[in-house]
């Protein structure tokens, strides 16, 4: 390939670059609490403005791993319910615009970014019981119902929410094109009016998640 004859600061110095990565993606915070962690796949153009700074675009899906919560199920809601698991099946996507601070020469590049980006989280809640279920709320779940019968054989719940956030991170360029980063990530969910279920005034889907990739720059 030509790209093989040039030299690692000609490679960098390409108006535009192609980036491909994946990884595993952490959930901090009070979202480790509602969701398990999860992988993540990548794909960018970076648009060079100098030889050390640069704007990113990035599209990220991120599969986020399901957790578990029981609550009491029964025919009658009079009676004692059996406890009967719930099951929440998250996965994040988003786009961001990063501005990119970067080492412009080198073998080994350090680089730090930060920008503002959109991000739709839907959830999906099943469980294998069949009857009432109780008033409940979780916000992170985008769930709150004062309770009732439901067809709780199949899916009982099918929310999203699309939000703004922002991300910052940091990450090394090795050679040509190879990279390894991590980026925080915080996004400004929905509130919740739980007192109906006798919860607090409200509550917030606010997300923070950590996602560590590797991947190759062309």
């Amino acid at each position: 390939m030509v790209l093989g004859s040039l030299p690692a600061s000609a490679q960098d110095d390409r108006p535009v670059q192609f980036s491909l990565g994946g990884g595993w993606t952490f959930a901090n915070a009070e979202v480790r609490d509602h969701f398990g962690d999860g992988y993540n796949f990548n794909v960018g153009l970076t648009f060079a403005v100098s030889p050390s700074v640069a704007i990113e675009t990035l599209y990220s899906f991120n599969g986020m791993g399901d957790k578990d919560i029981n609550l009491p199920v029964s025919i009658n809601p009079l009676e004692t319910g059996v406890p009967t698991p719930f099951t929440a099946d998250m996965n994040m996507q988003f786009g961001t615009a990063s501005v990119v601070f970067r080492k412009p020469d080198g073998g080994v590049r350090p680089y730090g970014l930060v920008g503002l980006g959109v991000y739709y989280r839907p959830v999906k809640v099943t469980t294998p019981g069949v009857g009432f279920v109780p008033g409940y709320c979780d916000p992170y779940w985008y769930y709150c119902s004062p309770g009732g019968f439901v067809p709780v054989e199949n899916i009982i719940g099918d929310r999203s929410s699309t939000d703004f956030g922002m991300n910052f991170g940091a990450g090394i360029t090795f050679s040509r094109s190879f990279y390894v980063e991590m980026r925080y990530h915080y996004i400004w969910g929905p509130t919740f009016d739980a007192t109906a279920v006798g919860g607090s005034a409200s509550q917030k889907a606010n997300g923070q998640f950590l996602p560590i990739t590797v991947g190759f720059r062309f």
